[in-house]
């Protein structure tokens, strides 16, 4: 947990150096407000159908909210799929019609396109899994200020990865205006969507 701060730390460091200044506490929001919006690469994945996703070209939702983690994830990645389930079932079905939810491995060498589905169902069916090319999910997530990196190995045999673990909201534009930290909660997220999709 020690080690998801210190990322957590490091993550935010980025994004705020990035965007060359956020706002604390945007008017109504409980998130975060990046002035200039970061532009989102338009460099595709791969879905958990085995065809092609980007992030800009195939959501064409009003809003598309974003998590860049692992199903190896020992903590953060749980608690913020479980934060994002949630938030879907205080939506209307009218408001989800208008979004997309979508989990990033940033382990694509043990998440497969079966691995992302099966996670991804097991928190929400509707939530959108994606895999790829590490460097292609490094330049996805570089856009975004989502530093990723698979560190040393581990004692067990395995490694960690090194990922962010904010909530990214991409609009209608292909921007991320707004951004939400892991320890959000579900109420506080739902408000903010409600907000955003209201915003058009």
């Amino acid at each position: 947990m020690r080690r998801a701060r210190t990322l957590l730390a490091v993550s935010l460091l980025g994004l705020v150096t990035a965007c060359g200044g956020a706002s604390e506490e945007p008017a109504g929001l409980t998130g975060t407000q990046l002035d200039p919006p970061f532009e989102v690469s338009s460099t595709p994945l791969v879905d958990t159908s085995g065809a092609s996703y980007s992030l800009t070209k195939d959501t064409d939702k009003d809003l598309t909210l974003v998590f860049f983690g692992y199903t190896n994830c020992p903590d953060i990645c749980g608690q913020v799929m479980a934060t994002l389930a949630g938030t879907l079932t205080r939506l209307t079905d009218e408001q989800k019609d208008r979004l997309d939810v979508v989990f990033v491995t940033t382990d694509p060498a043990r998440d497969t396109e079966k691995v992302v589905e099966k996670y991804v169902d097991a928190f929400d069916p509707s939530i959108i899994g994606l895999t790829g090319k590490l460097d292609d999910i490094i330049e996805v997530g570089r856009s975004m200020a989502v530093g990723i990196d698979q560190g040393e190995k581990l004692p067990s045999g395995g490694y960690d990865v090194t990922h962010g673990t904010q909530v990214l909201a991409i609009d209608a534009d292909d921007e991320t205006p707004v951004f939400w930290d892991y320890d959000v909660s579900q109420a506080q997220l739902a408000h903010d969507v409600t907000a955003l999709l209201d915003q058009g």
